[in-house]
């Protein structure tokens, strides 16, 4: 392939001594010989093209030559084979990849081919994103970082490489699942974690890299590069318990939802096991390849190996692998949380909000409207919410700063949704999460997807507030759209819904969730995507459909959404610690992952705030106008565009001024509202008793 002497990249002596052939034989130890081989081969052209990519376009700052280069590559992945048209190679990267595809899509399906290329492309676009931040000397914050990892670190890639080396493929109708993307995405971010603290000073010191978890903790949170990576290793951890635990909590009831018959489910228990082979394997192959800080060959030695960085991470290969003590000890904690715990009125940090707040002048009406209507549906009737609360809660306030441009009947109809949304997030925990009844929850779930029917008609009978209000809003909402349109709409109802039965899983565990899942189901149990799709549908057919699933908008989008979420999270904190015995907020995450009191965790809240605000600015002003012209939008695209970058600021600034004017979160209306529980006990996930008062009596908390 011409990857070594005259490369200007490799030697064979550079080839034997990164040893990815043992790379391989450790992460895929079922494999045959045949199979293995051509693994090998994948990897070998994987490291190559980060190498030659690097010499070629991120040390020269080339960011328009890397991505002619760039995109080129896609030709070589034919979803036919047959197809006429693949270029001829031009280096070595291109000859590599056109010579792997040809020999390795045979074996696959075209379903595993389309997730396959989705995820090299992946791989290779995302490298821009790397040279963008070295242009701009800029370090990512820590879930900016997490995302755009996965996507240019290739660990998802490797991912749909086990399931060619095991011979079992995803079945295509839970590949899209959400335990299915978990596995994956904790798969990814262990890989990824393990081989920032091995590369940490290859990639700092010797190629300037600013994208490493190292780096990103060490400047995020203001510590020393030992104590950013043994943070680095903690997230790890938890990412490797998240994967478990889906595993065995959450593959089991996907196996009978979906009917999976007994060999699709012993293929995806093979798939599961590949994925666990790579880690304890690449975490081996790290301890021993010379690509990183183990000054010495190949192979052998397996004594202790000193990870020196520039403020010396003195920490052996060994000591990667938490203790058994201090791992357990961190996952004991998460699983104990005591309920109802005494915290007091929530505490608010001096929020950064750059963008002015506008109310639509047709609030008042609004407000009258809204109560009707929800007295129209019965959401008023039903014992989970009265008319006191929906006033107390001022739903209307919140619309008239998401939309303050919105007409009387565009006002009206948002603050329907946002009631309707907000009425399901309070009556899921009281329907079904105090008798455990995920089953109960799941069948809601679905009944409502029915009251949301792509053509047009329903099927079913509404049989309480939850469905009439949506039927309503459906009709009123889904009618004038085009086919695509509702199904993205109904997507993004449906997003958060499953959110709400996440909760009730982690709830019925007595769990406190891992900080990634956290935060990207965060969005979902938010309605984040529903509110914001509303704004994208308006945008019509200007712009294409691949713009809104281009990396900048994802960037700018899960910014807004990640600061209103957390936003939530610092009113909510009393509310849902104190009175509702919630596991689901972001201060508590936090609190259990650095094992921190609540100002501390506050503190780390409003930082992580205030740099997914910097970051959506920066995604604006710097990354969107590099779309723009990658993709060589029309003028009229390019307005719209630039108008939803002032709606998701409207949409920011509204969240805020609702949340501050509104009495949902305060401590009177708490208390009128929510009458204190006297005792509560866990189901059998818990430890023994956890009493509401009882921890207080005992002078053990406030």
């Amino acid at each position: 392939m011409g990857m070594l002497e005259g490369s200007g990249i490799w030697k064979e002596k550079d080839l034997d001594s990164h040893d990815y052939a043992l790379l391989c034989s450790y992460t895929h130890p079922d494999c045959d010989g045949p199979a293995l081989s051509l693994v090998t081969d994948w990897y070998v052209w994987v490291f190559f093209f980060d190498d030659h990519f690097l010499e070629l376009f991120k040390r020269t700052q080339d960011r328009e030559g890397g991505k002619a280069y760039l995109d080129r590559l896609p030709a070589f992945m034919p979803r036919d084979l047959d197809a006429a048209g693949i270029p001829e190679p031009t280096n070595p990267v291109e000859a590599g990849l056109a010579d792997l595809w040809a020999r390795t899509v045979p074996a696959m399906s075209m379903e595993w081919r389309e997730r396959f290329i989705e995820s090299t492309e992946n791989l290779l676009n995302e490298s821009l994103w790397e040279l963008s931040n070295m242009n701009a000397h800029r370090i990512p914050n820590p879930v900016e970082y997490i995302e755009m990892r996965r996507k240019v670190g290739g660990a998802p890639w490797s991912a749909g490489l086990v399931e060619y080396a095991v011979g079992a493929e995803v079945p295509d109708v839970i590949a899209a699942s959400r335990p299915m993307r978990v596995l994956r995405d904790a798969f990814s971010d262990g890989v990824h974690l393990c081989n920032d603290l091995f590369s940490y000073q290859r990639e700092v010191e010797d190629e300037g890299e600013n994208s490493n978890g190292v780096l990103v903790l060490e400047t995020f949170l203001d510590c020393t590069t030992q104590q950013a990576a043994e943070a680095v290793n903690d997230l790890r951890t938890s990412r490797l318990q998240q994967f478990e635990n889906t595993t065995l909590a959450e593959l089991p009831p996907l196996f009978v939802e979906t009917g999976l018959d007994p060999r699709s489910c012993a293929d995806v228990l093979a798939y599961v096991k590949g994925l666990q082979d790579w880690q304890s394997g690449g975490l081996e192959w790290h301890m021993r390849s010379s690509r990183y800080m183990n000054g010495g060959g190949t192979g052998g030695g397996g004594g202790t190996v000193v990870l020196r960085g520039p403020s010396g991470i003195g920490v052996s290969a060994a000591n990667l692998k938490l203790t058994t003590a201090r791992a357990e000890t961190a996952r004991l904690r998460g699983f104990t949380h005591v309920p109802f715990q005494r915290v007091g009125p929530s505490r608010l940090p001096d929020f950064l909000m750059p963008f002015p707040i506008t109310l639509s002048p047709h609030l008042e009406e609004a407000r009258r409207n809204v109560v009707a209507w929800a007295h129209g549906v019965s959401i008023l009737e039903e014992g989970v919410w009265d008319e006191g609360r929906i006033i107390d809660y001022d739903l209307p306030l919140c619309s008239a700063g998401l939309d303050p441009d919105a007409t009387p009947a565009e006002l009206d109809l948002s603050s329907a949704w946002l009631a309707w949304g907000t009425y399901g997030d309070d009556y899921y925990p009281v329907v079904f999460g105090h008798r455990r009844d995920l089953a109960g929850a799941k069948l809601c779930n679905d009944r409502l997807s029915a009251f949301m029917p792509v053509d047009g008609h329903f099927t079913l009978a509404p049989a309480n507030a939850m469905e009439r209000g949506l039927a309503d809003l459906w009709t009123r909402t889904a009618g004038p759209m085009e086919e695509g349109a509702r199904r993205s709409f109904r997507t993004a109802v449906e997003n958060m819904t499953e959110g709400w039965l996440w909760e009730l899983t982690n709830q019925a565990q007595n769990r406190i969730p891992d900080p990634v899942d956290y935060i990207e189901m965060r969005r979902k149990t938010f309605g984040s995507d529903l509110t914001m799709s509303l704004s994208r549908i308006g945008h019509g057919r200007q712009v294409p459909d691949e713009i809104y699933r281009s990396g900048p908008l994802q960037s700018l989008e899960n910014a807004a959404a990640d600061y209103a979420c957390l936003l939530n999270d610092c009113f909510s904190y009393q509310k849902e610690i104190e009175f509702e015995g919630e596991v689901h907020n972001g201060i508590l995450v936090v609190q259990n992952f650095f094992d921190c009191d609540y100002p501390t965790a506050l503190a780390i809240i409003d930082d992580l705030m205030t740099s997914r605000m910097r970051q959506f600015q920066h995604v604006a002003a710097n990354e969107l106008p590099v779309l723009y012209d990658d993709f060589d939008l029309s003028a009229e695209a390019r307005r719209i565009l630039d108008g939803y970058v002032l709606e998701l600021q409207d949409w920011m600034a509204g969240i805020l001024n609702w949340h501050r004017d509104c009495r949902r979160y305060q401590e009177s209306a708490l208390l009128r509202h929510h009458p204190r529980p006297a005792l509560t006990i866990p189901g059998p996930t818990g430890l023994g008793i956890a009493a509401v008062e009882l921890p207080r009596l005992l002078g053990l908390s406030g």
